[in-house]
């Protein structure tokens, strides 16, 4: 890829106007704001959670559907599959986590199959340019055996990403059932700007469930506001689905705990954190129970803000990144994954992609109690600060600072998506505490796909018209990032 190359495809993936990749009016400042004075930040942070919540109990009429459909599929004999990309990857695999440990009893823990896009090994480190390829998406789905008697529910954040469509459109070709297709951008802008988009969205094989719930605390971070409603909303249709809370009973729960939330708590980790990272020092997140939330969390930070991602094993040669999990009560990397996903892993040995996305590769990410050890001993000076994320609250412990959520009797689903709440709060504040967004826009960008170069050089226009007042054509932009690239 060249500029020249992108240039002749750039119209299917400038995004700039979509909701999702909009600076949210009430975060501008974020980045300073976090330096500056940290609990009026988490304060911005809790209001744009809030203001998602309120609008997405607005935008929620096709769930008694979305419910029926599911329970129609399990009734005959068949298959929820849930697919998403990045974010919406592991949201699709916390999911799957979810119902095998909550809702699934041991004669039905294969009813539920969620996919990533480049496997289960993409839930730590992203696949380059895997997500552009929608054929990718139709390979992946057919090779899990999706049949015509199946259901696959498809999520992404901004409602464009072509590996997601194919899976969407894939289903609709083969299953008797329609694919529901989950997104939080209005439709007809999408269906005026993308054309892959209007093509899943015009189809009538397929269903749509479009979320309005606005831009993201930081703009174009979807791994936020979107994938927490996204994660909602979906989760509490299977719940419903499989005999367990009402789908509504969990929104309006949740909903109420975020509004009566105090995210004020966070600020001592937050700075602690940050002031280990400043120091050259390293922070290992350790859990019994919340290995799935806690790991999405830490490896979304790479592509976000560009960080070093998880080291393997496999590649001594690598940079050591800056936090790491270990899966207490777990010896080798096996059984950590066992635990992690509740199954074994799924990962996709296709011949052009085996260094990244091979079983080999994935079990090189040793995430189990041994991960202290063999860390220390690449590198003995660095410290490594334990962060406990344990019990059944649940309860953070981490450089001499506590919190209990309190959240003992609440459903599984609740109590995930609360701590995802409290870590994507607190390490985006982290990063910004690092200087590693601006303002409330992803500077830091790594553009590896079709849709962060767009994003990269959108964000290089806005900050060369607010730095030399001059405005920056989008294609001597995209010239620059290219530029940068080399």
């Amino acid at each position: 890829m060249d500029a020249e190359s992108f240039l002749k495809v750039c119209n299917q993936f400038r995004l700039g106007d979509l909701v999702t990749e909009q600076p949210h009016p009430e975060s501008v400042g974020l980045a300073e704001l976090a330096q500056s004075d940290l609990f009026a930040a988490l304060e911005v942070f809790h209001k744009v959670d809030i203001r998602a919540m309120d609008r997405l109990v607005e935008s929620i009429q096709p769930l008694p559907e979305l419910v029926r459909d599911l329970r129609e599929t399990i009734s005959a004999g068949g298959r929820i599959f849930i697919s998403g990309c990045g974010a919406t990857g592991r949201l699709a695999l916390s999911l799957e986590t979810f119902a095998r440990e909550a809702w699934l009893g041991p004669d039905r823990q294969d009813l539920i199959v969620s996919l990533m896009a480049g496997g289960d090994a993409a839930l730590i480190r992203s696949i380059e340019s895997f997500e552009d390829y929608p054929e990718y998406g139709r390979r992946q789905l057919r090779e899990l055996g999706f049949s015509e008697n199946d259901l696959l529910i498809a999520i992404t954040e901004g409602g464009e990403t072509p590996w997601v469509i194919g899976t969407c459109l894939e289903a609709s070709s083969v299953s008797s059932r329609s694919p529901w297709f989950l997104f939080c951008n209005p439709p007809d802008l999408l269906c005026r700007l993308v054309e892959r988009s209007a093509e899943v969205l015009q189809s009538p094989a397929v269903k749509s469930f479009f979320l309005d719930i606005g831009p993201m605390a930081l703009a174009g971070s979807t791994r936020l506001q979107a994938t927490t409603t996204q994660m909602l909303v979906a989760g509490a249709a299977l719940s419903e689905a499989l005999g367990h809370e009402s789908a509504m009973d969990l929104i309006e729960a949740f909903h109420q705990l975020i509004k009566e939330a105090d995210y004020s708590h966070l600020a001592p980790f937050v700075e602690a954190e940050s002031n280990i990272y400043k120091s050259g020092q390293q922070v290992l997140y350790e859990t019994d129970r919340y290995g799935i939330t806690v790991l999405t969390d830490t490896t979304e930070r790479s592509p976000t803000f560009s960080l070093d991602p998880f080291e393997n094993r496999l590649w001594p040669e690598e940079r050591s990144c800056w936090s790491y999990l270990s899966i207490q009560g777990t010896d080798n990397p096996e059984s950590a994954w066992q635990v992690l996903l509740q199954r074994s892993p799924r990962a996709l040995d296709w011949s052009e992609f085996s260094r990244v996305a091979s079983s080999e590769t994935l079990m090189g990410y040793d995430i189990s109690s041994d991960s202290a050890n063999w860390r220390s001993a690449r590198l003995p000076e660095v410290k490594q600060y334990p962060y406990l994320v344990f019990g059944t609250g649940p309860t953070l412990e981490f450089a001499g600072h506590t919190y209990d959520f309190g959240l003992n009797r609440e459903p599984l689903l609740i109590k995930h998506l609360a701590l995802k709440c409290a870590l994507n709060a607190q390490s985006t504040l982290v990063m910004g505490r690092l200087g590693l967004f601006e303002s409330n826009l992803m500077t830091k960008v790594k553009p590896s796909n079709h849709k962060l170069i767009d994003r990269a050089a959108r964000h290089a226009q806005h900050f060369h018209k607010q730095k030399s007042g001059d405005p920056l054509p989008y294609k001597d932009a995209v010239y620059r990032v290219f530029e940068s690239l080399k």
